[in-house]
């Protein structure tokens, strides 16, 4: 799982980059989240994200990314991730995985949210709550983790614990390293592998991902070569957030308050990136 690829280490100048790059992509996805609604098409929301992107003079890191053609994924119902913007419009009752980043100075943010679309069924909104409150826990345990695969174990406890096996925690794809890359080492599973993983420590930048789903982990690739989708038709939700670690804790990067309200609640304080 975890490999013995090489893990980049920043400064904290360059960590603070990585925040505005972060800013950028939060701001980005309020867009989308706020375009998401009945009648609106997956196109729409991306040019909701593209527009604050060119903004704030940043760039894409989707866009072209191995050919990928636009600068959110969006993902609705059972589509897990890396669905493809497009004509899909909207109705009352979808749920919708928005997933999107941003670029500043070289630097790349990379967050994700689920939207509910009008009213939903109780389950959707659940799903997506689970989705969300298990990605803070795993934030939450990284503060005083030891190593990265404490942050899956984490993840999957809360899930267990709140929900029993309500939930499957897709195991297909899991979060990442990021930094002068979207995607680098080391890989963060959403889940408990028994294996440690490398240490956590000043100067990583982790993107924890949590994906759930309402049946089968079981997914599928669609013949475009990027959508996956459950295997079962179960419905899906996706949230993300990247989080750098410094010499005075951890900071959520693409949070405008670094995390501290949501993390806050769990006892946990979140300290800026030194100067």
């Amino acid at each position: 799982m975890f490999g013995r690829r090489k893990i980049e280490y920043k400064t904290n100048e360059q960590l603070r980059t990585m925040a505005r790059a972060g800013v950028v992509t939060s701001r980005a996805l309020d867009a989308a989240v706020a375009a998401a609604a009945a009648g609106v098409s997956t196109a729409e929301l991306d040019a909701a994200f593209r527009a604050v992107l060119e903004e704030h003079g940043a760039t894409s890191n989707f866009l072209g990314y191995h050919g990928f053609p636009a600068t959110i994924c969006a993902s609705p119902n059972d589509v897990v991730v890396h669905g493809i913007p497009g004509d899909y419009t909207l109705t009352e009752g979808d749920i919708i995985s928005i997933d999107g980043g941003a670029i500043v100075d070289g630097w790349h943010g990379d967050s994700a949210r689920t939207a509910l679309i009008g009213p939903v069924s109780a389950a959707d909104r659940e799903l997506s709550e689970m989705t969300r409150a298990a990605m803070w826990h795993g934030i939450a345990a990284a503060a005083t983790a030891q190593r990265v695969g404490e942050i899956g174990e984490a993840v999957e406890a809360f899930v267990r614990r709140e929900s029993g096996e309500t939930y499957g925690i897709v195991e297909d794809y899991v979060g990442h390293g990021i930094g002068r890359e979207m995607h680098m080492a080391p890989d963060v599973p959403n889940y408990s592998t028994r294996e440690g993983g490398p240490r956590l420590k000043a100067g990583m930048a982790l993107a924890i991902e949590p994906m759930l789903v309402t049946g089968s982990i079981e997914t599928v690739v669609l013949d475009d070569d990027w959508t996956v989708k459950t295997v079962d038709g179960s419905r899906a939700s996706q949230w993300e957030h990247s989080v750098a670690f410094h010499r005075d804790g951890i900071w959520v990067l693409t949070a405008e308050d670094g995390g501290a309200e949501e993390l806050g609640k769990l006892g946990v304080r979140v300290s800026p990136i030194p100067e």
